[in-house]
Formats: C-alpha cells, structure tokens, sequence
C-alpha cells in the first residue's frame, strides 16, 4: 500500500474559482442509516452523545440542506460514486442482497476514485461496497441474485468482478452488502474472499432486543466478527493511514471508510454496550461517533490531519424501526424535524448530516444552507484537484466549492432530483422552497397498517396525482398544496420531466 502525505495545500484562483495547486487528502467517513436527528449538532434534543461529530462541525461546515441521492443505500451509494442520479441506469433502484449484482456501475463509467487516481492519488475503500458485485460458481457462471441458495453456488477461488477495484480503488477490504444483515458474512480483500463461509449463523449466540431482528440467517465465514465489524474496518483504515504515511509521504490518498454503523442490526462492540442509556442503537450510534474520534486521531497523530479534506455524512434517513423504538422508548427522534424516514421521499428519508473539515480552506464553526446533494461530490473534488469533468461523467453534479469557502452569494444549485425506493416511479423534485413529489404517497413506506400508522398525516388532497408542498412554510410537509398552486406544479413537473428526458441535472463543463 502507498504511504499518507505530507501536503501543503495551496488554492490559486483561476477565473473566480479555487484550484488547488497542492492536492489534499480526502476522507469521506459515510455512515450507514445515520439520520439529521441522530447527531447531536444537528438536533439538540438528541438523547446520543456526539461529541466527536459535534467536534468535527465545530471546526468546519456543516451543511443544513444535504440529501442523499436516494432514500435507500444501493442508488445512494451509485450516485455518490459517479454524480450521477441511479435511475438513468438500469436497475438503478435496486437495493442488493447477498451476491446480487452486477455493478450498477457501467464499465468505462468515470468514478470519484477513478478521477483521484489519475490525479496521482492512492484510493483505498475499507466497508460497505453495496452497489453490485458479480461472483461466480464452479462452472464459470455469473451468479446474480440475492437469495440464500445462491450464496452456496459461490466458487471462492474465482475472482469478483465488478467491485471497487474495477471503478478505481487501489485496495479494498469490506463487504459485498450489509455487513450485519445479508446472505453472506464474509469479507472482501480485492477482489477475492480469501476466508469463505463454512456454515449458517447462530443467531441464538447474538443480542436479542427490537433493534437486532434485521439479521438475516445467512453463510458466515469463521473470521467474521458481527458484533465488532466496524472496529475491524476501523482498524484496516488506520493500518492503511499509518503505512501510507511511511511509504509514501509525497502522495496524496483518497480513503472512503464506509461504516456499517448505525445500520440495524444495531450489535454495538461489547466496549460500547450500555454506554449511552439510551438503549442499543444509541450505543451503535455512539460507538460510530468514536470511530470517527479515532479516524481524527490517527491524523493528528500522524501529522497531516491540516492537510486533509475530511467529509462525513449518511447514505440517506434512519431505519424505520429504529425511530419507532427511539422515539417510544428513549425520547429520541433520529429523524428530528422532518417527516419520514429511510425509504420515504419526505425530507426525513434523504436530508442528511454532511459535516466538511478542511483546516486553512473551511472556515470552522460554519453552516451552510446550501442545497446540496451527496452527488456534488463528484464535481466538487474535480475542482478541489483542478481537473474538469468529461462531458460524459458527473451528469446531475454540481460544484459546491465555493460553498465549502464561503464564497457563494447565490444557490448554486437549480434544483435538486430525489428517487424514492421505487426508482424511478418514485421522483421528486426541490427548487427553492417548493418541492414536488410526483408520485403519491411516501414512494417508499407502508403507513396504512404496522408500526408506522401511528405516524401517519391526514392526506389534505387524497384525489392528487402528486405533491407539492412549500417548505418554507411547512418543512413537515404537512398541506399538499397540489390543487393550491397547480401552477408549481406544472412548471415543476415540466422541469423534471426535461431532466428525465436530456439525461442530467447539470450543465458540463465549457
């Protein structure tokens, strides 16, 4: 592996925008699950301490008006990795399972890393890979699928395709989906899985409590750790830190931890177990909060931490039953204010956290409310690096940069385009204070019977094909306004339909 480096960050302004001369390091921390409400600089009345993400914000930006892409983590994850929106592929609504796949990722498609890397960077993923994998049996076939008796056609010795090393990663080491919820419980080192499964999982061993019954009863293999996967990622991450910085210390990295924390099922490491109060998943919340207190460490220890970009944020809103139990057992709401959660396309589902640090080039203690979506991330480094997209990558993302310096006057972003679970027959879209969903319902959740009825809202216009409500006066979205203000409504769904239609949100570079 490469070494960290020892960099010295300069910005030239180059026609009213910042290049970076000297290229940072970049750590994007993504969470799993990690709602607005679950962190305690962004809703005061959270039950789980945060101090480490507390600290993080406080010295740099935090972003009020992220979203996730999508509110489920495949097309999320899609989006993030290649700017853009996962509908306009096929199968871009998917959530994978098991062996599912292939990549959603097209080959030849330009992605995050594999911008970073030709710009000399190291790239290294450690977690949760999630967006489509192809293994293969014993006679050579591709295996596709998510379903248990497929994970038992698997030949180990074959390798994986379509996985970070073929979109740009140097190194992995993670999963091909949850960790703690799926078919297979094995980790990836490449593109192999050199420790295969040798049997079910006794569930009968593991926590019982409302937070642990996403568990699937899949294959596990006999190094693999369900209760402490995420220190073990931790800890591939701080070995990849601390070896690059002895090998390499001239080249910059790019390293994308992504946590399986706080995704259910919620089995915190036994060091974090009753550590809170505020029962299993504010343990699992608190132990993420460490591991992004040991991530800073390891770069103050190592000397570089002012000359890396560190992002950190969620791949979309809070689990369903993890609100339900927090909110009914300990007074916490991970999705706090919004309405909905994980899955639905109310802002609860996709506004996420997204806390940016960047020593010399962020200003500490800020905020922005900036629109911004996990997709921008593709041209905002572009510009951080001072590389220009090609006209075929980065399709529906936006340069955020002077945001990140506190420079912009205006939005910089038009608009925003959201997918619901359902892909693409569940679209929305956000331009200033209206936002409209064209589709009815919450594109994801079922609030008519189970644990989400409780939190179910009177439907202010049952016979409208779609939504549109005025966030500035009703960020609850509570009043559809479809019927009101129809001609939001047309314009609005003109404006998606020409997104749809052209194949991008954002405008290429000249």
């Amino acid at each position: 592996m490469k070494s960290l480096g020892i960099l010295l960050v300069q910005l030239t302004l180059v026609g009213g925008h910042a290049l970076a001369a000297d290229k940072p390091n970049i750590i994007l921390i993504l969470a799993d699950d990690l709602g607005y409400g679950d962190v305690r600089c962004y809703n005061d009345q959270s039950k789980v301490p945060t101090p480490n993400m507390d600290r993080l914000a406080s010295e740099g930006m935090r972003f009020t008006d992220a979203h996730s892409p999508a509110t489920v983590c495949t097309p999320s994850r899609y989006s993030l990795m290649t700017g853009q929106m996962a509908f306009r592929v096929p199968n871009g609504g998917t959530v994978f399972q098991g062996v599912g796949g292939p990549s959603l990722i097209a080959p030849g498609r330009l992605t995050l890393p594999a911008m970073l890397k030709k710009q000399g960077y190291s790239t290294v993923a450690v977690g949760k890979w999630h967006v489509g994998l192809t293994f293969h049996d014993k006679a050579g076939e591709s295996i596709h699928s998510g379903k248990l008796g497929d994970v038992e056609r698997i030949d180990y010795s074959r390798r994986i395709e379509g996985g970070p090393l073929d979109h740009g990663f140097d190194r992995f080491f993670g999963t091909a989906c949850c960790p703690g919820t799926d078919w297979l419980y094995a980790f990836i080192d490449g593109d192999h899985i050199p420790v295969p499964p040798t049997g079910r999982i006794d569930k009968s061993k593991l926590p019982k409590h409302p937070y642990a019954n996403d568990c699937r009863a899949g294959f596990i293999a006999p190094d693999f750790p369900i209760e402490e996967v995420d220190l073990l990622f931790l800890k591939k991450s701080r070995e990849f830190m601390e070896q690059h910085r002895r090998t390499s210390p001239n080249k910059p990295f790019f390293l994308y931890h992504a946590s399986h924390a706080v995704h259910l099922p919620s089995f915190a490491a036994p060091e974090f177990k009753d550590k809170t109060q505020v029962g299993p998943h504010g343990d699992f919340i608190h132990e993420l909060d460490h591991i992004v207190g040991e991530l800073m460490a390891t770069l103050e220890k190592l000397g570089i931490a002012d000359n890396t970009l560190v992002l950190l944020s969620s791949d979309n809103g809070p689990e369903t039953t993890s609100v339900v139990h927090m909110r009914t057992d300990h007074d916490h709401d991970g999705a706090r204010p919004w309405r909905g959660v994980k899955r639905d396309d109310w802002e609860g589902g996709h506004r996420i956290p997204f806390i940016v640090r960047w020593p010399g080039k962020v200003k500490p203690g800020t905020t922005s409310t900036q629109l911004t979506s996990l997709s921008d991330l593709m041209a905002t480094v572009a510009a951080i690096i001072g590389t220009k997209l090609p006209r075929d990558a980065g399709e529906d993302s936006f340069n955020m940069l002077s945001a990140l310096l506190d420079e912009a006057q205006a939005p910089i972003r038009p608009y925003l385009l959201e997918q619901a679970f359902a892909g693409k027959r569940t679209l929305s879209i956000r331009r200033g204070r209206w936002k409209y969903l064209d589709h009815t319902g919450s594109g994801g959740n079922n609030y008519a019977n189970g644990e989400l009825k409780p939190y179910a809202l009177p439907d202010t216009a049952p016979d409208a094909a779609g939504q549109l409500y005025d966030l500035e006066q009703d960020p609850g979205e509570t009043t559809n306004l479809y019927f009101k203000r129809s001609e939001i409504v047309t314009d609005l769904k003109s404006l998606l339909e020409k997104a749809k239609t052209e194949g991008r949100s954002a405008h290429p570079s000249p």
